[in-house]
């Protein structure tokens, strides 16, 4: 199978010779902008707000957003600061309150791209594990709370990568996974679960790999995008469709005549043997 180079690394992720502070901060991507909503497609990497975690990190996506627009905004929702794609921001406290309330009560569509480690046994399913509030803290004492993902592996390959003599290459998958709840690492926790980690979740995953993956492809990230959010206005009653396009170091996962395409890879249909 013939395949394209992987991307380079975005021109954003690469060194640059002055310090941080003085870095100009480039625009974010528009989805969607009226009188009470912005929707921007978030860089993996950025923070959504300054927090005590990371009191030297001065950018982040709601100042940036800010400066953009010239006035105060709310961020309705977070995505780790991994994972690019939809984030929705409101322009007054009203429109943060009456989302906060419809994402609440799961009024909203939420739908991710994954490229996760090995290949799901069935095309569909879903996981029902209940999760622990707190991700940083340790499970046992803390209250569980029901939490639900629904998933659907888009496509199957191989990449001549190895972490153990036996396993001469490595399967990966690219899923779409669609959380009804939004537990904080949802969709992160539950793929662990199914043993089926996302590429370059340094919390859940696994180093050797995640490195081994990151060298080949020449980017390191945590491979976790969200694509889509369906929600009805607040202030209209309009249904928004929002989706990000994915970045560039997408697209060679998302095209070719089997869905994708990368260095080295193969789908599922063009042989069998020993993988990871």
């Amino acid at each position: 199978m013939t395949t394209a180079p992987f991307p380079p690394p975005h021109p954003a992720t690469a060194p640059e010779s002055l310090p941080d502070a003085a870095q100009p901060r480039a625009p974010l991507p528009l989805l969607h902008l009226d009188a009470h909503l912005a929707v921007v497609n978030k860089p993996a990497g950025l923070l959504v707000h300054r927090t005590a975690l990371d009191a030297h990190e001065q950018d982040a996506a709601l100042q940036r957003l800010r400066d953009q627009l010239g006035q105060p905004v709310w961020p309705v929702h977070r995505l780790d600061r991994g994972t690019s794609g939809v984030l929705v921001f409101a322009l007054s406290a009203d429109m943060a309150s009456r989302l906060g309330v419809a994402l609440a009560e799961r009024l909203t569509h939420k739908r991710y791209l994954a490229l996760v480690r090995g290949w799901p046994g069935a095309d569909n399913g879903s996981v029902s594990h209940p999760l622990a509030r707190d991700p940083e803290l340790p499970s046992e004492g803390q209250p569980h709370l029901e939490a639900t993902t629904h998933w659907h592996c888009l496509n199957r390959l191989t990449v001549p990568v190895t972490t153990a003599p036996r396993f001469p290459e490595t399967r990966i998958s690219l899923m779409a996974c669609e959380p009804v709840q939004g537990r904080r690492h949802q969709i992160r926790r539950h793929l662990k679960h199914l043993a089926h980690p996302i590429i370059g979740d340094a919390n859940y995953g696994k180093g050797p790999l995640n490195r081994a993956l990151a060298a080949h492809f020449g980017l390191q990230r945590l491979w976790l995008h969200a694509h889509q959010l369906d929600l009805m206005h607040p202030a209209t009653g309009e249904r928004l469709r929002l989706e990000a396009p994915a970045g560039a170091e997408w697209q060679p996962w998302l095209s070719g005549p089997s869905g994708l395409s990368a260095p080295g890879a193969r789908s599922a249909h063009e042989g069998e043997g020993p993988r990871a």
